[in-house]
């Protein structure tokens, strides 16, 4: 896994961090939910006046049952235009034998101006659409079982990083296996780009995946990346005023 780690250059586009800083502190870590068999993309922070495009690339050595590893790879296109717009890709994970481009599963939209969030699936030609409700930010808070460490500043596809290590060990009562976990998650967060450029998570007891981007351009993408395609139906999912449900967005809300 060392080699990936170099292999994609540039990692992880997303408001990762910044997700994180939003949940609330738990005295107890999560339960373990077992092998993972859906490593989560990048998400796009929806920053206006930093237009670019990218290709992100996922790596995944699943641990199995049977104690082997499966390997699985897939590539997304994501861009985010001069109005905060942005565009996420999601696409199947696929053997490492497999050679040409992973089938398109998902497209997530989101425009910050208009708070309008889509998910659009080419398979069954719906786009799902919502409005989101502006969430206050809550401040940053730390697991209490868990340890950071600051890793420096380092260059990444020509723009500056700072890494960061979380480390925190799942107890026996909660880890699934009866013994204490420890889990690791590495950041490398560009200021300029608002984005992670790397992010590697390891867990003995799923594997490792490492997420990322490369092939950055720093232009401004085409509008048309930011639409629904003509011939798709648009389903309007946004509750009625004063639903309960109103603001929980499809599971995203940037």
């Amino acid at each position: 896994m060392q080699r990936k780690l170099f292999l994609f250059a540039a990692f992880f586009a997303a408001g990762f961090i910044g997700a994180k800083a939003q949940q609330p502190t738990r005295d107890t870590p999560p339960p373990y939910r077992g092998t993972n068999t859906r490593v989560a993309g990048v998400f796009v922070t929806p920053v206006a006046g930093v237009p670019f495009s990218a290709t992100v690339v996922i790596e995944s050595d699943q641990l199995l049952p049977d104690g082997t590893t499966e390997q699985k790879r897939t590539i997304n296109m994501i861009a985010r235009d001069s109005a905060g717009r942005i565009h996420n890709e999601r696409r199947s994970l696929m053997p490492e034998s497999f050679h040409g481009t992973p089938p398109l599963l998902e497209v997530h939209i989101f425009d910050p101006q208009t708070r309008l969030n889509t998910f659009y699936v080419p398979g069954s030609r719906i786009a799902r659409q919502r409005l989101l409700p502006e969430l206050p930010r809550s401040p940053e808070t730390r697991e209490p079982w868990g340890t950071e460490e600051n890793l420096g500043v380092t260059t990444l596809n020509g723009l500056q990083a700072k890494g960061t290590r979380r480390t925190f060990t799942i107890p026996a009562f909660a880890s699934g296996t009866g013994k204490p976990v420890e889990v690791t998650d590495e950041y490398w967060y560009s200021e300029e780009l608002h984005m992670n450029l790397l992010v590697r998570h390891s867990d003995p007891r799923t594997g490792e995946q490492a997420v990322g981007i490369s092939g950055i351009k720093r232009e401004e993408p085409q509008a048309a990346l930011f639409e629904v395609p003509r011939g798709f139906k648009i389903v309007d999912m946004t509750p009625p005023a004063g639903s309960p449900g109103l603001g929980s967005g499809d599971g995203s809300n940037p």
